[in-house]
């Protein structure tokens, strides 16, 4: 947008509109005076939650005349700036800050521009939450933003695993990655193959983009685009949750099958295998990994990926295993019927996964599993648990918010004579 120079003074002689804004910088001493710093934040969290848009800092919005920063106040502006970006907007918005020479007549002034991308997350600043109407922002009202809410959440049309990824571009996608989803059926062009699997999707300005299951799935480092899309693993010494007694711990970040690979491992490589002898070798694991892997593919799968500043959480415990999920039960599902019915918030994600088959080294034995959309998982995470521990799982919603799932641990077994765990 406004790429051309010519291009930008000229829609800057015509004042402020949907997609530009135009403020005056004054400085009293070392110190920015003006603008405002909510009244920018109010500005620029409007742009995200409307539509993509430029602020342009030395520009006078009654004049439009370009008046520039003085070139040592630059940098002092630039971390002004990312400070209202990421401490007075939430979630913190991420933008592109540049300082742009312009040519007025003989004279060279020096503004900074602020490229505000479409945001995937709806923006709260000081003054409310802001939309942007002409030149000017309005404060929504309750409807607007319920109705902006499900846009950019799950309840769309569109579902959110299937909208754009702002600033990501099909350059972030690795073809090593996408090119195993192909078959013999897909298209031979690059760019039909990854428009029809919705691996990418025009964005509002007909820009070809990543989606957030192409990022989550083909892109090495999800976590550069979707800040939490990574499952935190922490193991404990005990049944408490405290930071002194910590055993092991790892953030698991890459494309989705490969952290739920991980995370099966973490759990294998910190969990004990019993064995005794009956009068056959019989091994007895803390947790079954079949119910493990399930529990974490339901995690990765349905959790609420619109959920700003919420990652997946596997805590291992001596006598629990506990996994919080964000989001809510999608649809119309309750606890109670979790075992019963399926439903899948992010079916996109879901179809891709299922195509993936994952090898997991489980207690000294490769095993092959198979990532498919049966809904079989909370019957095997309840069913293999139970019988191994004795005791049901829980699933518990945690303030409307966070799906817990917490597996019990088996019990030691009553060893005889000298045998000893295996591991």
């Amino acid at each position: 947008m406004f790429e051309n120079t010519e291009d930008l003074i000229k829609h800057i002689s015509l004042g402020e509109d949907t997609t530009l804004e135009l403020k005056s910088v004054e400085f009293r001493g070392d110190k920015i005076s003006g603008p405002h710093r909510d009244g920018v934040a109010d500005e620029l969290a409007a742009m995200a939650n409307t539509h993509t848009g430029v602020l342009l800092l030395g520009v006078d919005d009654k004049t439009k005349a370009i008046e520039g920063i003085p070139i040592n106040r630059l940098d002092a502006v630039e971390s002004w700036l990312r400070e209202i970006c990421n401490d007075l907007i939430e979630p913190p918005l991420d933008c592109m800050i540049r300082k742009l020479p312009l040519t007025i007549g003989n004279e060279e002034k020096i503004i900074i521009r602020i490229d505000v991308p479409r945001s995937l997350f709806v923006h709260q600043s000081p003054g409310g939450y802001f939309r942007r109407i002409g030149s000017s922002k309005r404060q929504m009202r309750p409807d607007v933003l319920a109705r902006l809410f499900q846009q950019r959440s799950q309840i769309r049309i569109i579902r959110f695993d299937e909208q754009a990824v702002p600033d990501a571009t099909i350059d972030d996608l690795d073809p090593k990655l996408w090119k195993r989803f192909r078959t013999a059926i897909s298209p031979p062009d690059d760019q039909d193959f990854l428009r029809k699997l919705k691996l990418i999707v025009p964005d509002d300005d007909h820009i070809l983009r990543p989606t957030v299951s192409g990022i989550l799935m083909a892109s090495d480092s999800p976590e550069s685009f979707l800040p939490n899309a990574y499952i935190q693993c922490v193991c404990y010494r005990g049944a408490e949750r405290n930071a002194a007694y910590q055993l092991d711990a790892k953030d698991i970040t890459g494309p989705l099958d490969i952290q739920i690979r991980d995370a099966c491992k973490f759990v294998e490589r910190n969990t004990r295998v019993y064995a005794i002898k009956a009068p056959n070798r019989i091994e007895i694991p803390q947790f079954s990994i079949n119910a493990v892997f399930e529990a974490v593919v339901n995690a990765a799968v349905h959790r609420d990926y619109s959920v700003y500043g919420s990652k997946i959480r596997l805590h291992i415990f001596s006598d629990r295993l506990e996994l919080y999920s964000p989001g809510t039960i999608p649809n119309s599902m309750t606890i109670d019927s979790l075992s019963e019915r399926q439903s899948a918030r992010n079916e996109l994600i879901c179809s891709l996964l299922a195509r993936c088959p994952m090898n997991v080294d489980a207690h000294g034995s490769r095993r092959n599993f198979i990532m498919d959309k049966r809904g079989e998982g909370v019957p095997i995470i309840v069913g293999e648990s139970r019988e191994l521990s004795g005791k049901k799982p829980i699933y518990r919603l945690i303030d409307d918010a966070e799906l817990l799932l917490a597996i019990y641990a088996a019990d030691p077994p009553q060893i005889p004579d000298k045998q000893m765990p295996a591991k």
